[in-house]
């Protein structure tokens, strides 16, 4: 049987996704992305999964920088979960939940619902969690607090809280991408059609050189090569030094990405494939 490592505990929006693409798999759970991603490469499990990007909130950089500069691993797929956030309290709180004073979740859960805290819970303070079941178990432990989880319908579940308010999230197409690891280039034992292929890259600009980033650009341009992002980070080197990573809508072919790389690397870029991967999205139940 397959052993997946996810972000947990239980119940957060990593392990819905696991759960939704590998229904058959032993998922295991970690406190933090980068005891994740090291359970892959020391062979603890033989996949993990971990968030990347939110629709409203942006890049996960410590994904991003975990793998880049600490541990190498390549990247074999990629699931897209739609999110939904819930306001969770425990059930003797369930009808007073106007009344909370405090609510707890992961920093990017709970700027998501920013708008409906400010007209419901204006006074209610905000603290911080790992995840947002770490803030729903927190809850279910303390019955007698005045206070709320944000998280999903799983956590709801798992820690036998009720849910005050329905999918209280400022926008509705509010969804994660996460990444699959593996220690190498390998194919999923996943036995559905995959929805699209990507093929991820990492590009160092060479130093010094007027319109790089222009010319880079005209690499995949000029060969109809589509990309769905483009994002700097810092290369960790000094000031001013970037590194980028792009994502190209398509597997990696035999000529046209290849071409692409190797007229980057004559322009004296320093070029990584990251990973050519089927990509997967969950559909809302």
């Amino acid at each position: 049987m397959q052993t997946i490592g996810y972000l947990g505990p239980k119940a957060t929006f990593t392990h819905l996704a696991v759960t939704a693409i590998f229904p058959n798999a032993q998922s295991v759970p970690y406190n933090t992305i980068p005891q994740c991603i090291d359970a892959v490469r020391d062979g603890e499990v033989d996949l993990a999964v971990v968030p990347l990007e939110n629709a409203l909130e942006g890049s996960v950089n410590l994904t991003i920088d975990y793998l880049i500069h600490e541990c190498s691993l390549p990247i074999v797929g990629e699931i897209v979960a739609p999110i939904e956030q819930h306001l969770l309290v425990h059930p003797q709180q369930a009808d007073a939940w106007k009344n909370i004073e405090r609510i707890y979740s992961h920093s990017h859960a709970i700027a998501q619902c920013h708008k409906f805290l400010h007209r419901h819970l204006k006074r209610a303070s905000y603290e911080y969690m790992a995840s947002t079941s770490a803030a729903a178990k927190y809850v279910s432990e303390h019955p007698h607090e005045k206070a709320a989880a944000i998280g999903n319908r799983l956590a709801a579940k798992e820690y036998g809280l009720a849910i005050a308010k329905e999918n209280i999230h400022d926008y509705d197409y509010n969804h994660t991408r996460f990444i699959i690891l593996h220690q190498q280039p390998c194919e999923l034992p996943i036995d559905h059609e995959p929805d699209g292929y990507k093929t991820t890259l990492m590009i160092t600009l060479p130093k010094d050189q007027a319109g790089a980033l222009h010319q880079v650009l005209s690499a995949f341009a000029w060969r109809k090569l589509n990309l769905t992002k483009i994002e700097s980070r810092p290369a960790k080197t000094g000031l001013g030094n970037y590194f980028f990573i792009i994502d190209i809508d398509q597997k990696l072919d035999d000529v046209l990405i290849p071409g692409a790389i190797a007229e980057l690397e004559a322009l004296d870029c320093a070029v990584q494939v990251l990973g050519s991967y089927p990509y997967y999205t969950v559909r809302q139940k």
